[in-house]
């Protein structure tokens, strides 16, 4: 098993469309275990450090005006390549071209109002996750807690 931490936000699409627990539930369900989350409306400048590697695109200001529209949930999850496990669940950019099954497939026909943000690597989701929790979050594990594999 290669243990990986990931961030996933859930975009003020996501809140104000109340899909919340479903999208955090097909996260769980797939074996991610949440070790941090928090629901808040992000500043311009957690915003401009969160998408720092598109800051000069064209496109820049209006994801910034989406991003910080309204409240996000921000989550750390955990699990066996959670990287690549989360951006299978999330599926393509463009909710219109996403496989069905996947979240954007299921939920989105858009590129921008696209529900998730999922890190596309390792090193991304540990810059990103000190962005969003800057003060870290609990650490466990379901070794710790016997009663979660409990039938």
């Amino acid at each position: 098993m290669a243990m990986q931490r990931t961030l996933v936000l859930l975009k003020p699409d996501a809140v104000q469309r109340g899909l919340v627990g479903e999208l955090i539930s097909r996260l769980e369900r797939k074996g991610l275990l949440a070790i941090g989350m928090r629901m808040l409306v992000p500043s311009a400048t957690t915003a401009t450090q969160h998408y720092q590697e598109h800051a000069q695109k064209p496109f820049f200001p209006s994801l910034l005006k989406f991003i910080t529209s309204g409240p996000l949930v921000a989550l750390a999850l955990e699990g066996d390549e959670a990287v690549t496990v989360v951006r299978n669940l999330v599926g393509a950019t463009d909710g219109r071209k996403a496989a069905p099954g996947t979240i954007r497939g299921d939920f989105s026909i858009s590129r921008s109002a696209n529900l998730v943000h999922g890190s596309d690597s390792p090193e991304a989701a540990e810059r990103e996750m000190k962005i969003w929790f800057p003060e870290g979050f609990v650490t466990w594990s379901r070794c710790d807690k016997p009663w979660l594999d409990a039938e």
